[in-house]
């Protein structure tokens, strides 16, 4: 099968190599010229055979509302457009009524698998019309892991992102938990080897996960993490779970709560704790630190 892909980056740039294992042809383009197999999107569509599917792993927002805008006007009727970033599933219900007026289909896909799927593969949670999902089953079997798990066409179109978002949205309460717990050991003088605790939840235990044991490997790079700065971004996709959630009356504490301490990472000096420290030296007597 023929695929055209749109950002060839860290999660584009090996999703591309997996494909042509599996035997496809990609055509490539990316902003990069030492990346791109085209100089454009009009030679990558000229370069396809209709019925033609492209791929999209560009920054969600204004940056795919660009591609999807080009690709309008450059594909035909018959041909696919594939949504592989993160975007948000309203987007995706947008671009797919204005390909639809042209006759163009759209499914999008989250995609979850970083650095690590070229070689275990990508678990794909697909939205979109039965039809258009189904011509892009090669491309979607030789992306995902082996074995029978790893893809799911989760509904119509939105499902798909609307599925990772929650993934993601799940992914940040699970480190969140692992980090406190790090912390925690950390902070007690009878525990005298955090590491090895935490290499000794990776077998036989109800905490197990791909997560922990990224955990271990960054212990054993950086025993007690002094490399590293305590400040964590956030994708936008652990904001929009929990607005979904308030949207639908969902309590999610555990997301919410991941999601606010990362807000909190960026603080140096927290203003809030500023006001507790003084609410507690106003009520109790509690020494507070002057600032520095």
């Amino acid at each position: 099968m023929q695929l055209g892909l749109i950002g060839l980056g860290k999660m584009g740039g090996n999703m591309r190599e997996r494909i042509r294992r599996a035997g496809h042809t990609v055509v490539g383009y990316d902003r990069n010229p030492d990346l791109s197999d085209v100089s454009g999107l009009a030679e990558l569509v000229e370069s396809l055979q209709a019925p033609r599917t492209v791929w999209v792993m560009v920054p969600a927002g204004a940056a795919t509302q660009s591609v999807v805008d080009e690709l309008g006007g450059l594909l035909e009727a018959g041909d696919t457009v594939v949504d592989g970033g993160n975007s948000r599933w309203t987007d995706d219900e947008k671009h797919a009524e204005e390909l639809a007026a042209k006759g163009i289909g759209f499914v999008d896909a989250g995609v979850s698998g970083g650095v690590w799927g070229l070689e275990n593969g990508y678990a794909l949670m697909v939205g979109g019309e039965k039809e258009h999902v189904d011509r892009l089953r090669p491309i979607f079997d030789a992306l995902k892991p082996e074995g029978p798990y790893g893809y799911v066409h989760a509904g119509k179109v939105g499902a798909g992102h609307f599925s990772k978002m929650v993934h993601n949205g799940i992914e940040y309460a699970m480190m969140q938990a692992y980090a406190e717990g790090w912390e925690l050991l950390e902070k007690v003088d009878s525990v005298t080897d955090v590491r090895e605790v935490f290499r000794s939840w990776q077998e036989g235990t109800v905490i197990r996960s791909w997560l922990l044991d990224l955990a271990v490997n960054a212990l054993d790079e950086d025993e007690h993490l002094d490399k590293l700065r305590g400040y964590a971004q956030d994708s936008g996709e652990g904001r929009w779970t929990v607005e979904a959630a308030i949207d639908n009356a969902v309590p999610l504490p555990a997301i919410t709560a991941s999601l606010f301490a990362r807000f909190a990472s960026r603080q140096e000096d927290s203003p809030q704790m500023k006001m507790i420290a003084a609410l507690r030296n106003q009520f109790g007597g509690h020494a507070v630190e002057s600032a520095k």
